[in-house]
């Protein structure tokens, strides 16, 4: 065994606790989601503030225990392999990993939506244009993977920039919403926010929210490049944690004073909401700043993401479970290049095939993000689970939390991820086609899991064995 860890590359410890907290707010607080929750009207505040109680504090309080029982690279996919053996592991990281390569572009998507009002008045139609949304997608995704393989002391700082993008833009948002409050009021009433006689769309926007409080995982798949992970990760979690839900309640009141449920536009709909309010308190000359402030924090979240999920495939090809060169390490900048350049790959594969099968690009964007919340969902059903065996079996390991604890976080983690999963099959109000949704969102989440079980059961059997695997294994069948 320490001849095994010996041959494994080893990450450089960049990550910092300043480095962290904004690592969390910047991968937790998406202001991309808020406009296609917020579209659904007040009714989706009560469903924020059920998501944190039952899913984001039990997620946080996950996260602590499983890095503190589990220290290491890997994350949800080193969780699920320790807790509940080899493909459970392989599954949960594989589904964390192809979520991403979905989730990332519906980022830059946003990305564009947004970047388009820095060119000034008129401009805006731009991000209706599926070759230029394309055209765009394809240079951002290329930049982000050339950052990430410099490797994350370079590519953090645009992490680092994307949180305090984040927190200036929610502000800044935040801010105006109350000064347009101040002085004129708003047409929002208490009707708003009772549940509407035909709820299905609204119960999109539940698996959505859940899946917009997900993130302070993503620091523990990357466990091996924090300088001080027992210390600095818990004080960590607690105020990314505060921080980002503050910030989505909000910022989806925010747009709800200021744009109204049925003018929101899913891409530009934080945009669309200064603008509307900054020319009414005649500073106009705000939006343009604003979006480039956005479109910088934007640029940080696909960073985030970006960089964390590749760590998945680099361990899965350590571990032989993918092809071995997913594990290699660039020779210079000691970084998980071949991850991260497959990861670029199939990103842009899935954004052409989803622009060429929607009827738009805002169809497109809402189609990729609800694929990209059943798959992101799947790693935390093993996560929440894995808090309900270690409540009800006993481990020689020692934990942070108590039986109680572990039985209520992870009871309602598990119950509320179960729920998100299902309901993220209901469309939301922007799909014209409902049976070409459901075909894509059951086909596609059909396929990428079949996919993980070819890998595993027909690829991984017939991984080579190095010598110190095998004296491993011998050594963990005589003990």
């Amino acid at each position: 065994m320490p001849e095994l860890a010996q041959n494994r590359p080893h990450l450089k410890r960049v990550l910092g606790r300043s480095d962290l907290v904004l690592l969390f707010v910047v991968a937790v607080f998406n202001l991309n989601v808020v406009p296609s929750i917020a579209a659904n009207g007040g009714v989706t505040v009560w469903l924020w503030i059920i998501s944190l109680l039952l899913f984001f504090w039990p997620q946080g309080i996950a996260v602590i225990e499983l890095a503190h029982r589990y220290p290491g690279e890997g994350g949800v996919y080193l969780w699920a392999k320790e807790v509940f053996g080899d493909f459970h592991g392989f599954l949960s990281g594989w589904c964390y990993w192809t979520n991403n390569m979905l989730y990332v572009p519906t980022v830059v998507l946003y990305f564009v939506g947004v970047s388009v009002f820095v060119l000034g008045a008129g401009h805006d139609k731009l991000a209706d244009s599926k070759t230029f949304a394309l055209s765009a997608s394809i240079v951002l995704l290329a930049l982000l993977t050339a950052l990430n393989i410099v490797g994350l002391s370079v590519g953090k700082w645009l992490n680092n920039l994307g949180g305090i993008g984040t927190g200036i833009a929610a502000a800044t948002l935040i801010g105006l919403g109350i000064v347009i409050f101040a002085r004129h009021g708003t047409g929002v009433t208490a009707a708003d926010f009772r549940i509407p006689a035909n709820p299905r769309f609204v119960l999109n926007s539940f698996g959505v929210i859940c899946f917009g409080l997900v993130g302070l995982e993503l620091a523990s798949v990357m466990g091996d490049e924090i300088r001080d992970p027992k210390r600095d990760l818990p004080i960590a979690v607690a105020w990314g944690g505060v921080v980002s839900g503050l910030l989505y309640i909000g910022a989806t009141l925010t747009l709800l004073i200021a744009v109204g449920k049925n003018d929101i536009s899913v891409l530009q709909g934080i945009v669309q909401a200064v603008s509307h309010m900054a020319l009414r308190v005649g500073v106009g000359w705000i939006v343009a700043p604003f979006a480039l402030m956005l479109s910088l924090s934007i640029a940080g979240i696909g960073s985030a993401w970006m960089g964390g999920s590749a760590r998945i495939p680099f361990v899965a090809g350590l571990d032989s479970y993918m092809p071995a060169w997913l594990g290699e390490v660039h020779p210079k900048y000691a970084t998980p290049y071949a991850a991260l350049i497959v990861q670029l790959v199939v990103s842009l594969v899935l954004c052409i095939i989803n622009f060429a099968a929607s009827g738009g690009v805002q169809e497109a964007f809402q189609t990729m993000l609800s694929l990209a919340v059943v798959l992101q969902l799947v790693p935390f059903v093993y996560v929440f689970a894995a808090l309900l065996k270690f409540a009800f079996t006993k481990s020689g390991q020692r934990g942070r939390y108590g039986k109680s604890v572990l039985i209520l976080s992870g009871g309602s983690g598990l119950v509320t991820t179960i729920l998100g999963i299902a309901l993220a099959f209901s469309p939301a109000k922007q799909i014209t086609s409902i049976w070409r949704y459901e075909i894509t969102m059951f086909g596609l989440t059909a396929f990428f899991i079949a996919l993980a079980g070819f890998f595993f059961f027909v690829y991984g059997r017939r991984r080579p064995v190095s010598a110190a695997q095998a004296k491993c294994r011998e050594v963990a069948r005589s003990t």
